[in-house]
């Protein structure tokens, strides 16, 4: 009997993480998602690393650890913590993880571990595409701006009004003008 069960794609979302360039989820997220022990899922592992190669599944390095650490709120191994290093799988890894654990929720889960993978994957295209093409109008209009603000302030020179000569007050003397007459007689 085929046992249903709905994983919200925002709690995965939050499981995929950015590590040495690639997008990979831990394995006890992923033993949590497939419903087994992260010992069990580990132990499957081992019994099968050929078919997880380097750019399926690798073990973060402890300094990678214990930036990650703090948002889990996970505890010391001295206190019943993890004893080990985690493994990141990739997407392929996950989906040879599920094929590894033969299990019917493993294989269900896996349907939704690769969607998140793939939606992850598109937002990541659709940032990119617009990224470059706001890059493409700015080359475009770097050059106008000075030419955009040259006809502005030009625009602005036309219409501020003519100053009108200011009347003087008080007692002007006019000078009659002389007339010069040009023949000699």
């Amino acid at each position: 009997m085929k046992q249903n069960f709905v994983i919200p794609s925002k709690l995965i979302d939050h499981q995929i993480f950015l590590i040495r360039g690639q997008k990979v989820m831990l394995d006890f997220h992923l033993a949590e998602l497939y419903g087994v022990e992260t010992k069990t899922l580990n132990k499957a592992v081992s019994r099968n690393l050929n078919r997880f190669p380097e750019d399926f599944m690798f073990q973060l390095i402890s300094e990678e650890w214990n930036s990650l650490r703090f948002q889990f709120g996970t505890s010391k191994s001295r206190r019943g913590g993890r004893r080990y290093l985690p493994f990141a799988f990739t997407e392929h890894g996950a989906i040879m993880l599920a094929s590894v654990l033969n299990s019917p929720r493993a294989v269900e889960a896996s349907v939704y571990v690769v969607r998140a993978f793939v939606r992850l994957r598109e937002i990541l295209s659709t940032h990119k595409e617009l990224a470059e093409k706001l890059k493409e109008l700015e080359s475009k209009f770097e050059g106008h701006d000075g030419q955009i603000r040259e006809i502005i302030e030009a625009i602005n020179q036309l219409l501020i009004p003519p100053e009108k000569p200011k009347r003087q007050i008080g007692f002007q003397v006019k000078e009659p003008k002389q007339k010069y007459s040009a023949r000699k007689r």
